[in-house]
């Protein structure tokens, strides 16, 4: 039996996106006994300095000074390689692998392959306003041949709210009404189909109800990190 490989996350943007990685993996992770499952290294530090304000807003300190905190004690503590859950939270990407000497999974990359693979090319995005702001994505799609398909800011808006109320456990149907509203204009303009690139929204993958194909980048993670773990990547 190979040795099991130690992931850690660094995780708490938000704690229920954090609990959904951690039932992914569960649920996903091939086992009949306690001992099959993975031992997994989680800092769910849901003080981590706001994205949004950061990045969207530009109010708050940048996060990345707590983020490379989070990342060097979970190597301390024995992770064999690290995940950032959040999307957004990969602004901050290069400045957390630069300060640790373990791999860094990028969730982008690995997002942006599965897409390719599947023979994606247009895809529609559903993530934070952060994300189209800084175009997070368009490097890493250009790279894979992808074309990136963000909603119209009205639509955008509404779908900031949506993922704000999932974080503060207080969605409407007025929400889930516009999230509709949002899926349909998206299909109107001839997307391949969706990436729900927001942790946030993928706790709420069950309500979002395309009428095309849709990858979820958390369970894409999830899958990453079994197959290191387990040594099979």
């Amino acid at each position: 039996m190979h040795k099991q490989m130690i992931p850690g996350i660094i995780g708490g943007m938000g704690p229920e996106a954090t609990i959904d990685l951690m039932y992914r993996i569960y649920n996903n992770t091939p086992a009949t006994e306690d001992g099959d499952h993975l031992r997994i290294l989680i800092d769910n530090n849901a003080k981590v300095p706001s994205r949004i304000k950061a990045i969207i807003e530009g109010t708050g300190e940048s996060p990345a000074p707590c983020l490379i905190s989070m990342a060097q004690g979970l190597v301390q503590q024995g992770a064999d390689f690290l995940v950032i859950p959040c999307n957004t939270a990969h602004y901050y990407f290069d400045q957390v692998s630069a300060s640790v000497d373990v791999p860094v999974v990028n969730l982008l990359e690995i997002t942006a392959q599965t897409l390719k693979n599947n023979n994606m090319v247009k895809v529609g995005i559903l993530g934070s306003t952060a994300l189209s702001i800084v175009g997070l994505y368009n490097p890493v799609f250009e790279k894979f041949g992808l074309t990136p398909v963000y909603p119209e800011e009205l639509y955008q808006d509404k779908l900031m709210e949506l993922i704000k109320a999932v974080k503060a456990k207080n969605i409407t149907q007025e929400h889930l009404s516009h999230l509709s509203d949002l899926l349909q204009h998206m299909e109107a303009r001839g997307i391949d189909c969706f990436a729900i690139v927001c942790t946030e929204l993928s706790v709420i993958r069950n309500k979002i109800l395309p009428n095309v194909k849709t990858f979820d980048a958390l369970e894409i993670l999830t899958d990453e990190i079994i197959k290191r773990s387990m040594n099979n990547n």
